[in-house]
């Protein structure tokens, strides 16, 4: 690597060190608000309604226009314990049994007190959600599914009926969908934006924060920001963004042309302001799953899977938390979203590394199979199926019983990612896997079909014999062109879990700074089911902006 790429790699995953004041007194602020909030997602949306209910004044300063990946996501939150929506849906369930359930899943990421906290809450929190404005519903969805039709809201999103999480707890469906068609993401988010401006917050848009403000003592004090004036550039940057963020995944090239151009017009065109937070400041800014150096450099097995978020996820709240003194947690940790339900008829067939074995219950959720397929597997997945599975497959496409994005990728890669072969030995041929070693797997997996019993946890339900040619093979590995794997960076800053106050290497907490949602270590950052993400952007934005208002 040349000194100008190293130089430029360092720039893009340093910490980003405070301007350091003698005092709040010695510096010409701007404007000040108790509260000074980084970013305007789900998370920063929460904290500052919290610390707005708390009595603090609150200021929000977001880079583009809000939302995050909250606003793109499929708007589902984890939720349990006997919700509003679970009773309707005439669903029991208990707050011990979401205990027991995410103690599984989270493996002991946060302390039991605060995962207690957290499940004992879950009720209160879709009430208060609820309360903001968003919807939900309690159409429950019949079947086992990555995520539902628009004809259900309530449904199963994680691993809760299968083993080892089903003996530990009753499985019920936790995945309450903010009730619009499609992916709702804005269903759940624009009722919270709303809310924040309805209540007279202070949004600043199209200003990104550069650098955090700290004294002679390491406590921060405030923001400085780079803000593009109202007029014309804004204008141009909100088109450019609104652009780009509909290509990113089909024209990434374009998209990052686009995001070039916008930061050329934020350094030219950009006022530098200074804002106080007289309590504190939240870091809110998402992960950095965009900023390709830093997954280079704490995640690089997930280096070629498709990022999922905004542009804004580029770890710049987690180098400003480093800058102050903040310590990074879990930064290898990375949810890979290897779904294939639907189409169900996927889930009867196997799943296989480079030397033909199996290892995993293809029924799993996608982050589940993504995590053994990139850290257990090289990355490599290649699903086999029989002509019986190919054909049901296809016939499960049909419009109605998938959503559209769901639908279209599996038809592409019917069509154009599908290998065949006459014979297991042919297909193993054409895949570049050992011919004995796939026809072991298939030989020891029909067997088991025939006994009614998978180790690996696949219920009897699904398991059907690979039997009848021609057999196919279609590439699910996380570098697979045609079938492309979202991934999400789940890592952060150190907080304290009572307060979201920001850690240093030696414990102590940094004054006047915290963080929340993707910018912190927090419920689901050992491993992902959808809709914990989002909850835990409500609980941890909750409590930091109460935590801060309260200083």
């Amino acid at each position: 690597m040349s000194k100008t790429a190293e130089r430029a790699n360092s720039d893009q995953t340093s910490a980003i060190q405070p301007v350091s004041v003698a005092s709040a007194a010695s510096v010409s602020w701007d404007e000040e608000a108790d509260v000074v909030i980084v970013g305007f997602g789900g998370a920063g949306a929460c904290a500052a309604l919290e610390a707005h209910y708390a009595g603090a004044s609150a200021l929000v300063i977001e880079r583009y226009q809000g939302g995050g990946a909250t606003r793109l996501s499929g708007g589902v939150v984890y939720a349990g314990g006997g919700t509003k929506i679970q009773k309707e849906a005439k669903v029991s369930d208990t707050a011990e049994d979401l205990f027991q359930y995410l103690k599984l899943e989270t493996q002991g990421i946060v302390s039991e007190a605060t995962l207690r906290d957290f499940c004992d809450g879950s009720v209160a929190m879709l009430d208060w959600l609820m309360a903001q404005g968003v919807p939900f519903d309690a159409s429950l969805c019949p079947v086992k599914t990555s995520y539902p039709t628009d004809d259900y809201y309530l449904y199963y999103s994680g691993n809760e009926g299968f083993p080892p999480f089903k003996d530990v707890a009753k499985p019920a469906p936790r995945g309450h969908r903010a009730k619009a068609a499609g992916l709702p993401g804005g269903a759940f988010y624009d009722p919270l934006r709303t809310k924040v401006e309805s209540l007279g917050v202070k949004v600043q848009y199209e200003a990104r924060v550069t650098k955090l403000i700290t004294d002679a003592s390491g406590d921060v004090l405030g923001v400085e920001y780079a803000k593009i004036p109202a007029g014309r550039w804004t204008t141009t940057v909100r088109g450019m963004m609104t652009t780009a963020l509909a290509l990113r995944n089909y024209q990434p090239n374009v998209s990052r042309k686009l995001y070039a151009e916008i930061a050329k017009i934020e350094e030219k065109h950009a006022i530098v302001r200074r804002a106080r937070a007289k309590k504190g400041v939240v870091l809110s800014a998402g992960g950095f799953v965009y900023n390709r150096a830093m997954i280079d450099k704490y995640a690089p097995k997930y280096r070629p899977g498709m990022p999922l978020g905004t542009v804004a996820d580029d770890g710049s709240g987690l180098r400003l938390g480093e800058g102050a003194g903040g310590v990074l947690a879990q930064m290898n940790r990375v949810s890979a979203w290897r779904f294939i339900n639907p189409p169900e008829a996927w889930t009867r067939g196997i799943l296989v590394d480079r030397e033909g074995q199996r290892y995993v219950n293809e029924m799993r959720y996608g982050a589940a199979i993504g995590e053994a397929m990139v850290e257990d597997h090289g990355g490599k997945a290649i699903l086999v199926l029989d002509k019986r599975t190919k054909e049901l497959s296809r016939e499960q496409c049909k419009p109605g019983q998938a959503q559209w994005f769901q639908r279209a990728p599996a038809l592409l890669n019917l069509w154009f990612n599908c290998k065949e072969g006459k014979t297991i030995e042919e297909l193993a041929a054409k895949i570049k896997v050992p011919p004995e070693k796939l026809r072991a797997t298939i030989d020891a997996y029909n067997k088991l079909c025939d006994d009614g019993y998978d180790p690996l946890g696949k219920p009897k339900s699904q398991l059907e014999r690979i039997e009848k040619g021609p057999f196919y093979a279609i590439d699910c590995s996380i570098d697979s062109k045609r079938f492309p794997c979202p991934t999400l960076t789940l890592g952060g800053l150190v907080v304290d879990e009572g307060t979201g106050n920001v850690k240093r290497s030696d414990g102590t907490i940094i004054q006047g700074l915290y963080a929340a949602g993707r910018s912190a270590v927090g419920i689901c950052s050992r491993q992902y089911v959808s809709g914990l993400s989002i909850a835990d952007c409500v609980y941890s934005g909750r409590r930091a902006g109460r935590s801060a208002a309260r200083r």
